[in-house]
Parts: C-alpha cells; sequence; structure tokens
C-alpha cells in the first residue's frame, strides 16, 4: 500500500475515533454518556454514506471533478477515481484515434476488405474499394449474408471450408463480368473473417500474353529447327573430315534446342489447361514403359529397380502423368554416376493416397537449392546441367502436370548420397488396379 493511501487511512480512524470521544464526553456532560456515543456513530455512519452517495453519482453521470483538499481515506478515493478516469480517457481517445488510422489505411487500399461474422456470415464493415469490385453498398449490405450480397460467386460452399478455403485466383467481379478478381479469405479470430479482393485483370492480361508468346515462338522455331535439323543429318563428316567436330556440336545444339521448344510448348499446353481428362491410367504397364526407357536412355550404365507395391491405378491424363514420371526417371539417369542404383517405387499412404517415388544414388542437391528446383530454367549446375542434356524445364513440367491432378511433388536429397522425388497423389486420385483395364500409354 502506498505510504499516502497508509496515511490518509491513519487519519481517518483518528477522526472516527475523535468524534466518538466526543460524542461519549458530551453523553457524560449530560448524564447520558450510551444516548451520546449512539449519536455521535450515527453521525458518522451517515457521513460516511453520503460520501459513498457522492461517489455512486460520479460514476452514474461519468463526471471527472478534481479531488478536494482534505487528507482522509474518501479524499484518497476521490483522486485514485479522478486519475482512473483520466488514464481511461486518454486510452480511449489513443484508441480512438488507431481506429481512424486504421479504418483510413483499409479505406485507402485498392483492394477490397470485407469484415464478415463468421457464425452468420454477415457483412459487418467493407470499404470504399469494395463498391466498384464487389458491387457492396452502404447501408443497403450492411448485416446482410454475404452469399446474398454477392449472388453470382459460390460464396456459401467457399466460405464452409472456413480456414481451410483455397484462394478464388480468377473469378469475374459481379459489376463488370471483364475484370477479373482474385479473393481470399483470412479467418483472423475465433468470430471474425476477414475477405479480402484483389483486381487481377491486369496479371491475367499479361499472363495470358506470356503464354501466347511462348506458345507462338516455340510453333514457329520448330519449323526452321527442322529444317536445319534435315540439312545437318545430310551433311556427312566422312567427306569433310575436318568439319566433324564441328558438325557434331551443331547436330548437338540442334537437338538440345529442338527438346527445349518441346518443353516449352509442353509447357504451354499445361498452362493453358483448366481440367484434365478422367481417364483411367493404368499404372502396371506404365511403368514397364517407364523403366524400358530408363533403361535404353541408360545405355547399361544404371541398375533399374521397380517396387510397385501399391496395386493401383491413378484417374487423370495418361499422357501428362507419363511425362511427368519420364522427366523424374530421366533426370536420375542423367545425375547418376556410371554404376549407380534407380529406384522407382509406387506404395500406398497412410491417409489412402498414393506415392510414386523415384530414388536415385546420385551426387545430390545442395539444401538451399531444393526450393527453386521447380522453377523455369533455374540450374543447380548450368555447365553440368547443359552437358547431360537437360532444358531446365522438367521439373517445372513435372509440377504443373501434378498440379493438375491435384497432387504434391516432394523432393529430398543428400550430398553424395542421392535423391528422392516422391509423388504423393490424394485419396480421391486412386483407383483399385484393373488387370483387364486397356493400356493407355501414350508417348510424352
Amino acid at each position: 500500500m502506498p505510504s499516502s493511501i497508509h496515511t490518509a487511512w491513519l487519519r481517518t480512524l483518528a477522526q472516527l475515533a475523535l468524534v466518538l470521544a466526543v460524542g461519549l464526553g458530551m453523553g457524560f456532560a449530560i448524564g447520558r454518556p450510551w444516548p451520546g456515543l449512539a449519536l455521535a456513530s450515527l453521525a458518522v455512519v451517515g457521513f460516511h454514506y453520503w460520501r459513498l452517495q457522492r461517489v455512486l453519482q460520479r460514476l452514474a453521470a461519468r463526471q471527472r471533478l478534481l479531488p478536494g483538499d482534505s487528507s482522509g481515506a474518501w479524499n484518497q478515493l476521490d483522486t485514485l477515481l479522478y486519475r482512473s478516469q483520466t488514464e481511461m480517457r486518454t486510452r480511449k481517445r489513443r484508441l480512438l484515434a488507431m481506429l481512424r488510422a486504421y479504418r483510413a489505411v483499409a479505406t485507402a487500399l485498392p483492394d477490397a476488405v470485407v469484415l464478415v461474422e463468421r457464425n452468420s456470415q454477415r457483412i459487418l464493415w467493407f470499404n470504399e474499394a469494395a463498391t466498384p469490385l464487389l458491387g457492396l453498398h452502404y447501408p443497403r449490405h450492411h448485416d446482410v449474408p454475404i452469399a446474398s450480397a454477392l449472388p453470382s460467386l459460390p460464396m456459401a460452399h467457399w466460405l464452409a471450408a472456413g480456414r481451410n478455403a483455397e484462394p478464388m485466383e480468377d473469378v469475374a467481379s459481379p459489376v463488370d463480368p471483364q475484370r477479373r478478381l482474385s479473393l481470399r479469405l483470412l479467418p483472423y479470430s475465433e468470430d471474425l473473417w476477414l475477405l479480402l479482393a484483389r483486381d487481377v485483370s491486369r496479371l491475367l492480361r499479361l499472363e495470358h500474353m506470356r503464354r501466347d508468346f511462348v506458345a507462338n515462338v516455340s510453333h514457329e522455331l520448330r519449323t526452321p529447327l527442322t529444317v536445319i535439323h534435315g540439312y545437318l543429318e545430310m551433311l556427312d563428316a566422312d567427306d569433310n573430315p575436318e568439319w566433324a567436330t564441328l558438325l557434331a556440336e551443331m547436330r548437338q545444339q540442334s537437338q538440345r534446342m529442338t527438346r527445349l521448344v518441346e518443353d516449352l510448348l509442353t509447357l504451354s499446353r499445361l498452362d493453358a489447361r483448366d481440367e484434365l481428362p478422367d481417364e483411367r491410367v493404368a499404372m502396371q504397364p506404365m511403368l514397364a514403359s517407364l523403366v524400358r526407357e530408363a533403361e535404353a536412355l541408360s545405355g547399361g550404365r544404371h541398375r533399374i529397380v521397380v517396387e510397385d507395391s501399391a496395386d493401383i491405378d491413378l484417374r487423370g491424363s495418361s499422357r501428362d502423368l507419363h511425362s511427368a514420371f519420364s522427366n523424374l526417371l530421366s533426370n536420375a539417369v542423367r545425375y547418376s554416376p556410371d554404376g549407380g542404383e534407380i529406384r522407382l517405387q509406387c506404395s500406398r499412404d497412410a491417409d489412402g493416397g498414393a506415392s510414386l517415388a523415384v530414388r536415385d544414388t546420385g551426387v545430390g542437391i545442395p539444401p538451399e537449392h531444393l526450393p527453386r528446383l521447380t522453377e523455369r530454367f533455374y540450374r543447380v549446375s548450368t555447365s553440368r546441367s547443359r552437358d547431360t542434356g537437360g532444358t531446365g524445364l522438367g521439373l517445372a513440367i513435372v509440377k504443373h502436370v501434378l498440379g493438375l491432378h491435384d497432387a504434391t511433388l516432394e523432393i529430398e536429397s543428400t550430398l553424395g548420397a542421392g535423391s528422392r522425388f516422391r509423388c504423393r497423389f490424394p485419396r480421391a486420385r486412386i483407383l483399385p488396379r484393373d488387370a483387364a483395364a486397356p493400356v493407355t500409354i501414350a508417348p510424352p
């Protein structure tokens, strides 16, 4: 207890004792000590009740009065109450200023911000950008279910996913179908959700332009490359021995350029896809085909082993899956030294899904490169990748194919011990193996 409060409390007790003593003395003076003491006690009680009533009135009226000059307990209570009210008022002003600043920031954002109550899914607040992007108007859409306010968007099903809701990257704006939006749901508390809507029309146009440019350039390069490659094949090194090294290098670079164009066209085709054919992909013949291709590429320099314990087929595109798995196997062959071992493993997962993994005993990959391996043209070692004939697009193709199949790619690697590339497919993509299913293998 602070010394000032302790002193005020002792002073109040002293005043109480003095009043009682005076009352008792006056009672003795008139020959009635106990009635005198009782009257003094009632006076003390009345005084304290009067002071209590004043405190209650101040609290009820929210008055902030300066404390008096007395030094008793009640004065200390007035001082503490005044200080508490002053501090609370200061905190309220600071919080109000912060709230106004945050609201001004949210209002100035070019993205639409909508505050949604979790249980009722009603709109509690939205900024000005929500009007041109989402068509929300105040007060018409205030306290209205968001599914009713945005009937053209699949809000009810999306909000039902809650924290697991995936962002909707490309949806039409309810105000202008030509404007494309990216929607993201942020459950930032137990009772409130934040819906963010961003105009991505320009980004999508640029992305379409990039895809069209790559596809058109790649397509236009195919014809001149075919002509150049054909003329190079017609030139015989035996006729001009001094050109032998030059012709071999030109043929190698021509073939590498052809593979690069083919990979770019494959990526463009995958980028343009929104859905896949619903085919039964027979895994047993596909694995056999993949092993034959890997053995042909290896030329007997590696030991290739297949472990198929899953006994399943997949649902999706046989051509695209064959291309992805073939890329993983060809990488394992290219980056494994002679005499190494490559394992192709197909197994079931504990969650009901399945995995196809390619494990090698190659040189391994430094851990700092693992997060960027699936980027286009990213190379751990530029010279080694070119020497082995890689284009830098194989893992990008693998990532795109797996994404279209709702699958993921996991990469583990240890320097000097090898790498493992694991394709994990969800339960929805798994089918029981059908021995009588037709083989629908397409070349990559």
